[in-house]
């Protein structure tokens, strides 16, 4: 017998389960010459690029080579993975396509959506690609498998933006024409925060790079709001004066924000309450994309007027522009400088690659190898600059007065079982932790989690009488102990709901759940026996009291 007495809910958990069994992502004008008079060509004079602005980023850009490929629908969004070999996400119809940068060609398509596919994205670490559509749903597919890992159906309408924590792997964003962002949870498939004060289609949203709780949002109602996830109402509402927001999207540092409303850009200072910095207008049409490219020190702007602009960041003003065969939907460029990606409206997706230059890659390869022996050099801009996830401490050793030894992150290691939660293998991970007869405060750890993420019934499905067997054997001895009691009583009721019809086929599985019931009675006998003796204890000590 337990000696132990138990809560009060834990005695109505235990009684509820003999009760019941169910619980219930440019033109030079040349001076006129006489029609007969014949000049020789002259080559052009050194100074000539000079003269009419031939900007270092124009010899940048015109290093890239073409390809386009031809879709059977407007490409309404480009997006590169912030991983090695950046990958990008094409959407476009009912699909979302992964491309390689390096052969340009398609490695993966995913088109288990219901209608048109919006937004697709990939994730930091290049596991998990998040879409929309215009059915109202958000989907999370496994970019291996491209099998739906989660699906959100909290909107109503289509969804237009999705987007991953840039931190938080495990939580989403999404923004529809229901006039709603939501912040969903993977684990739970849950929605953590919605935010509807938008009066209109919401048609971008982003989230901010440098703090966890922040997000912006622009809307068909001519404003772009702040949001704090630590806050009900929005932190900051910038007016656009009149025009629907298109796109929004940080700049770098995280203290401004560009937003686009028909053929004018402005920029927001946040520190400053949101006063708007600065607005300038250089297309004849609405613009539609906004990024930064991976250097931060370009913003680079894509329009209905089939053009793309370049912008320094510095000044912003334009530094050289590209014009496309069609309207440009999306915009977007690899972290590493290397590939530029548009979407347009006539189905082609416009791919522009440049050659890495030698000193390029070998100052990538020597940051690599420094990074891994645990040294680093700092530029001398960024010499006041210490790394955000390591710590940076000055070696008394062979150094220089200018360098840092960057003390190594130590990775936790994983458990066998928590691989398993990470890929979503609820079942494997329950079997793996049972097989090796893990301490019972593992065990009933993990089912909690299984309990937490809704993946109990998962992991307890589709055994036979063999598979069953350790599972209930574990609660059976383990369901009247107090600290396991609420976790123990769920499992059990569980595991009737699913196998109750077919009770009696398996003798072994009777004899254990027999046993378990056994156990249940006893332990609520002798709980009602403490409880009986604590009442008169208690009727005494009262009397004794008053008098």
């Amino acid at each position: 017998m337990h000696s132990q007495l138990l809560s009060t809910s834990q005695y109505n958990y235990l009684l509820a389960l003999l009760d019941t069994s169910k619980f219930s992502v440019f033109l030079l004008h040349l001076p006129a010459t006489p029609k007969m008079d014949y000049r020789k060509t002259l080559p052009l004079p050194q100074t000539f690029s000079h003269k009419i602005g031939y900007s270092q980023d124009s010899k940048f850009f015109k290093s890239f080579k073409s390809t386009f490929v031809k879709e059977f629908a407007p490409i309404t969004s480009v997006s590169f993975s912030p991983s090695t070999p950046h990958r990008f996400a094409v959407t476009s119809a009912t699909r979302v396509q992964i491309y390689t940068p390096r052969s340009q060609s398609v490695v993966k398509t995913i088109s288990r959506f219901k209608d048109v596919a919006r937004s697709g994205q990939i994730r930091g670490d290049g596991r998990l690609v998040i879409a929309g559509d215009d059915s109202g749903l958000v989907q999370v597919f496994d970019i291996n498998s491209r099998a739906i890992l989660r699906t959100f159906d909290d909107h109503k309408q289509p969804v237009h933006v999705t987007a991953f924590h840039p931190t938080e792997q495990t939580k989403v964003l999404s923004a529809s024409d229901d006039c709603s962002v939501i912040l969903h949870d993977i684990p739970t498939q849950t929605a953590l925060h919605k935010f509807d004060e938008h009066s209109d289609y919401v048609r971008t949203a982003n989230f901010s790079p440098s703090s966890p709780y922040l997000l912006v949002s622009g809307s068909y109602d001519h404003t772009v709001k702040l949001w704090d996830t630590r806050m009900q109402q929005s932190a900051m509402t910038m007016s656009t004066g009149g025009l629907p927001v298109e796109s929004t999207c940080y700049l770098p540092g995280a203290e401004s924000i560009a937003s686009s409303s028909g053929p004018i850009v402005r920029i927001w200072d946040i520190m400053a309450g949101g006063r708007c910095r600065k607005a300038f207008s250089n297309h004849q049409k609405a613009v539609t994309s906004l990024c930064v490219d991976g250097d931060e020190k370009r913003l680079l702007t894509g329009s209905l007027d089939q053009m793309v602009k370049v912008y320094d960041l510095e000044s912003l003003n334009v530094t050289h522009t590209m014009r496309f065969p069609a309207p440009v939907l999306s915009i977007a460029m690899s972290p590493d400088n290397i590939n530029l990606a548009a979407g347009l409206s006539d189905g082609t997706l416009a791919i522009r690659r440049r050659q890495a230059k030698g000193v390029e890659v070998a100052e990538k390869i020597a940051e690599k190898e420094a990074m891994k022996s645990g040294l680093y050099e700092y530029m001398q801009e960024a010499q006041t600059v210490k790394p955000v996830t390591q710590t940076s401490v000055k070696s008394e050793g062979n150094l220089a007065h200018d360098e840092f030894k960057i003390e190594p992150i130590r990775r936790l290691k994983l458990k066998e079982f928590d691989k398993y939660l990470k890929k979503f293998q609820y079942s494997e991970a329950l079997d793996v932790t049972l097989a090796k007869k893990a301490a019972p405060t593992t065990l009933f750890a993990l089912l909690l989690e299984l309990i937490n993420r809704n993946g109990l019934k998962q992991a307890v499905s589709g055994r036979d009488d063999i598979g069953l067997e350790p599972l209930v054997s574990t609660l059976v001895k383990w369901i009247v102990d107090p600290r396991f009691t609420d976790i123990a009583v769920v499992v059990a009721s569980t595991i009737i709901d699913i196998y109750g019809d077919v009770a009696g086929q398996s003798e072994l599985i009777d004899n254990l759940l027999n046993k378990l019931r056994k156990k249940v009675d006893d332990e609520i006998n002798v709980q009602t026996d403490f409880m009986n003796a604590r009442g008169a204890l208690d009727m005494i000590f009262a009397q004794s009291t008053l008098r």
